[in-house]
């Protein structure tokens, strides 16, 4: 059987490096399904996802239901009579009315090494837990949630600077190629499908909020660095001085320091900030003050200097 014709389910800018190597491929992507236009920015203006952007420059008919799973989109996918259906980062369930559709199945690519890490947030949970490596993983999809049988899975090992954007860059080309290999080897019969344990090997990577950056400053300085780094661009870790929102876009841990000093505590020093921690001292290399700019450590303190023994993470009063 000829694996030709391709359906493209995704929504973020995550999904876009796929769905291009798709289209520079021997695949014919004939429909993409994507997430509605929400309203972003400061005037709420409805903007198509970047999907939606990427596939309309190249001429592919685009669809956005509200629920995949209205019959609606049922009837039309059957139509389009896909041989297979690549997601990702799709932001719904595939019915498993849909995931019976093409012969080869619906094929899912994942930013984990599954089954670790199933979830919304693979990416930056793997930052923020201090994992070694991390990778993507392609699989054939089932009613589960990132549950289905792993075809290839491919490697990268998580640097001591390593953000969530840079994470997020690297896995997103990775899975491009990834994706590509993996419909040639179904194609010529050679694909290898290896069921999943029922348990995953981590917590389930959860949806992040805003509230999900938010510093406890009782945590040790290692795992609030790695916070730091792990909502870096988005959805940001962040605190409170003097009542203001204040956002830590880059820090460093000193495991040995800040000893005595109740956490949370500022601590000033020649241009450089520090913040005592649960066990050691975070050094705050690069902030943004509500209202302000990001500036590094040096330059916010020529303009606003807490001085030593302020205390971060207080509510307004």
């Amino acid at each position: 059987m000829t694996l030709k014709k391709v359906v493209f389910m995704g929504t973020p800018d995550f999904a876009v490096g796929t769905l291009e190597a798709l289209i520079a491929s021997e695949y014919e992507v004939t429909a993409v399904f994507t997430q509605p236009d929400k309203p972003r920015g400061r005037h709420g203006a409805p903007q198509m996802s970047p999907v939606a952007a990427a596939a309309e420059k190249a001429g592919i008919p685009v669809y956005k239901p509200r629920r995949i799973r209205e019959q609606e989109a049922v009837d039309i996918l059957r139509g389009l009579a896909p041989d297979v259906i690549v997601v990702v980062a799709f932001g719904q369930i595939i019915p498993e009315e849909i995931l019976r559709i093409p012969p080869f199945g619906c094929i899912n690519v994942h930013a984990s090494l599954l089954p670790a890490w199933r979830g919304a947030a693979p990416i930056q949970w793997a930052v923020i837990s201090g994992d070694r490596e991390s990778g993507v993983t392609t699989m054939r999809m089932d009613a589960g949630l990132d549950t289905g049988d792993i075809i290839l899975q491919e490697k990268t090992p998580i640097a001591p600077d390593e953000t969530g954007g840079s994470l997020f860059d690297r896995l997103s080309g990775m899975g491009a190629d990834l994706l590509v290999r993996t419909l040639r080897v179904i194609e010529a019969g050679e694909a290898v499908y290896t069921p999943q344990p029922a348990q995953s090997t981590t917590p389930y990577a959860k949806m992040l909020e805003k509230e999900s950056g938010r510093i406890d400053w009782t945590a040790d300085a290692e795992t609030i660095e790695r916070l730091v780094r792990g909502l870096s661009p988005w959805p940001s870790a962040w605190t409170r001085l003097d009542g203001k929102l204040l956002k830590i876009w880059r820090a460093k841990a000193l495991p040995g320091s800040g000893k005595t000093a109740r956490p949370g505590t500022l601590r000033t020093e020649r241009g450089r900030m520090f913040a005592a921690a649960g066990s050691g001292e975070l050094e705050i290399l690069e902030l943004q003050l509500e209202g302000k700019k990001r500036m590094t450590a040096d330059a916010f303190l020529l303009g606003y200097d807490p001085g030593s023994g302020a205390r971060l993470g207080e509510e307004p009063k």
